[in-house]
């Protein structure tokens, strides 16, 4: 990670960590640095953010002035520039959204030709340039680059949603809780064609409502309409829908690590796994783990972050994998997290098997898991000091196979964050404080947040 961008992207608060002109000048760098040879084209996409529309203009104006074209999306999700940047032979993409922040933090997602998320060395190249004081040649005269309508590349997106549909929804009763975000206009368009009956709350979006009391990462209202409305399913995306959780017909969360799961089951049954793995970040939890041993399919564990998961699929071959958030990758059908493909994957194991949802995950039980943020004087010397690492071996030696525990920094934040996971609530809570006490002794703890 660098010093603006992290792993997943330039985020920060709007006009205090990110800037128009940081926009402006990102804008300035991709146009020349795409457009060398070429006139370079860039396709952007927007979140319902109040400043992504500030942000937006921003990048067009720099874009343009580099004498490059910028084709709009508009209001559109992560996936959708992914997907059009790599299916529409544009040079790269940019999509404005904090994911599942509040309305007042927005980011700015640079994605590569391919529909990944842009290598380390040209976001080297990019932080260069903010910190700089050159400048990338103006256009002039008819070289100056154009603004161009896209919506029709979002019209397309939706279309391949669609088509990954094996079978029509028909009777089905599906929540939708949109977030106030990207999917807002979209996630409905995809279930009514699949001719499911669509109830869709948290639609309507005034540009401070993004992710307020909703979506992906506040699931209780979507539990409590599903039941209280005898829904079959519902769907919970975050604001830039890369993520996506589902509830059942009962109300009760199925989260990321359980959609791994039955959608692993559900592939390897139809012949579709073949002798790849799961890939996990070191954050799934303990009882995926147990229930894809008992299944006989394995499994990888990479760094906390989608990135790192797809990197670990493509080196591999490996086709799903995920994080317990929502972001589920298939790599058949995408390069990135996609909530709605997370979705529509979701239902097809349900309608193919015939299958309530609570059926399909009753193999996997969650452990208790506690996480908490602890404030320290320096993180990677109290990863070092020997107090703590013993405390953790201790942890882990009483623990055995019945649990684990889990140290590690936070990558914006001068936070680590300590997490257990065992068989009682109880025992979680008695492990983490046992390192953070650790801490406390070793005199490296500010506070527990």
């Amino acid at each position: 990670m660098g010093k603006y961008f992290g792993t997943d992207g330039f985020r920060g608060e709007a006009n205090v960590d990110l800037t128009a002109v940081h926009a402006l000048r990102i804008g300035l760098f991709l146009g020349w640095y795409y457009g060398k040879e070429h006139r370079a084209r860039i396709v952007i996409g927007k979140d319902t953010r109040r400043s992504s529309y500030m942000f937006e203009d921003a990048l067009c104006a720099g874009i343009t002035a580099a004498g490059a074209d910028a084709y709009l999306l508009h209001v559109t999700t992560t996936p959708s520039v992914s997907y059009v940047a790599r299916t529409e032979d544009f040079d790269c993409g940019v999509m404005i959204s904090a994911s599942h922040n509040p309305f007042q933090d927005n980011g700015i997602k640079l994605i590569n030709g391919m529909g990944e998320k842009m290598d380390d060395e040209t976001i080297d190249e990019v932080e260069k340039y903010l910190d700089g004081d050159w400048q990338v040649p103006l256009a002039t005269g008819g070289d100056i680059g154009r603004v161009i309508d896209y919506a029709a590349g979002r019209n397309r997106y939706i279309g391949y949603i669609i088509s990954l549909a094996t079978s029509s929804y028909r009777g089905m009763k599906v929540a939708l809780d949109c977030s106030n975000g990207s999917t807002w206009q979209i996630a409905k368009s995809v279930f009514d064609a699949l001719g499911a009956d669509t109830y869709v709350i948290n639609n309507h979006p005034d540009g401070l409502n993004v992710n307020l009391n909703c979506g992906s990462t506040h699931i209780e209202g979507l539990r409590n309409y599903v039941k209280a409305n005898g829904l079959d399913v519902g769907f919970a995306f975050d604001g830039d829908a890369d993520r996506c959780l589902a509830v059942d017909k009962n109300g009760e969360e199925v989260n990321g690590d359980k959609i791994m799961y039955l959608c692993a089951k559900y592939m390897r049954d139809k012949g579709q796994l073949g002798d790849t793995r799961v890939v996990t970040t070191v954050m799934s939890n303990f009882g995926l783990y147990k229930a894809l041993d008992e299944l006989g399919i394995g499994y990888e564990k990479t760094a906390v972050g989608d990135r790192y998961v797809y990197e670990n699929m493509v080196a591999n071959g490996h086709l799903i994998g995920g994080e317990q958030s929502g972001h589920i990758i298939f790599r058949r059908y995408a390069t990135t997290g996609d909530g709605l493909i997370t979705a529509v994957k979701v239902m097809e194991c349900m309608m193919e098997q015939k299958a309530e949802l609570s059926e399909l995950v009753a193999g996997v039980t969650m452990y208790p898991q506690v996480l908490k943020n602890v404030e320290v004087t320096d993180k990677d010397a109290t990863l070092a000091d020997p107090a703590v690492q013993k405390a953790v071996e201790e942890c882990t030696a009483s623990l055995g196979d019945t649990g684990r525990v889990l140290l590690r920094k936070s990558g914006t934040e001068p936070v680590l964050r300590v997490m257990a996971e065992a068989e009682t609530h109880e025992e979680c809570v008695k492990q983490v404080d046992h390192i953070i006490e650790a801490m406390r002794a070793a005199g490296r703890l500010v506070k527990v947040r």
